[in-house]
């Protein structure tokens, strides 16, 4: 039985996912490196320290620390959201929904908490969270399971009785990781690739949602 619903946050609750991929390409070009989305989108639901070693391991630059890049691009992602950020479809009917069914909501981003913390106040939900917890304070990010493990354990759940739902392909790795059941919600270009065959459930946008669907997967 399930007793608690984990959220990602980017591409999930807010079309956060093009600010990203801007900033990334702004800041990187700055350092003379060129980035196309299809570069951005290899490395989507990581962390984002981790990114940015990635990126130095395979097209080192100098003359500007990786912590300060960072930094550069995670200022770029709160300017940008907090700006043109819109909610995404369903999020309120689904916070409302597992409130209902379930009470203990949570969110596991891979973003930094001040980007969390940002977005949420944007969208006007942060206080729906029981636990809001960000894979910045984890050894490692996404598709590691450590994210989903910790938050959890924050809401003394175990974790084969929580729900993840998630956009990116290394958030349901993680989730299926941690034991959890996970429910893949990812951008409409996205959608039918054959690599969402590991979630357990599937669906277009947050509004699909209902009691037929929550019956379903309880059952799984």
């Amino acid at each position: 039985m399930i007793k608690s619903v984990i959220f990602d946050m980017d591409g999930l609750l807010i079309n956060s996912e093009p600010f990203w991929r801007q900033a990334e390409r702004e800041v990187f070009a700055d350092l003379g490196i060129a980035l196309t989305d299809a570069d951005c989108e290899r490395t989507m639901g990581w962390r984002f320290d981790e990114v940015v070693h990635y990126w130095y391991k395979r097209k080192p630059w100098s003359g500007v620390d990786l912590y300060t890049v960072e930094q550069r691009v995670v200022d770029r992602v709160i300017a940008l959201s907090t700006t043109h950020g819109k909610v995404m479809p369903g999020v309120y009917h689904a916070l409302d929904f597992f409130t209902k069914h379930v009470g203990k909501l949570a969110l596991a981003s891979s973003s930094a908490m001040r980007i969390i913390q940002a977005v949420l106040t944007h969208l006007k939900i942060k206080d729906r969270f029981e636990v809001i917890h960000s894979a910045e304070y984890e050894p490692y990010g996404k598709p590691h399971p450590g994210i989903f493990i910790t938050t959890a354990e924050r809401l003394n759940v175990n974790p084969t009785e929580c729900l993840v739902i998630e956009d990116s392909l290394s958030g349901v790795i993680a989730a299926k990781a941690a034991r959890m059941l996970a429910a893949c919600v990812p951008d409409t270009a996205a959608a039918g690739k054959p690599q969402w065959c590991i979630a357990d459930i599937q669906l277009a946008s947050l509004d699909a949602w209902d009691d037929k669907t929550w019956a379903k997967v309880n059952a799984l």
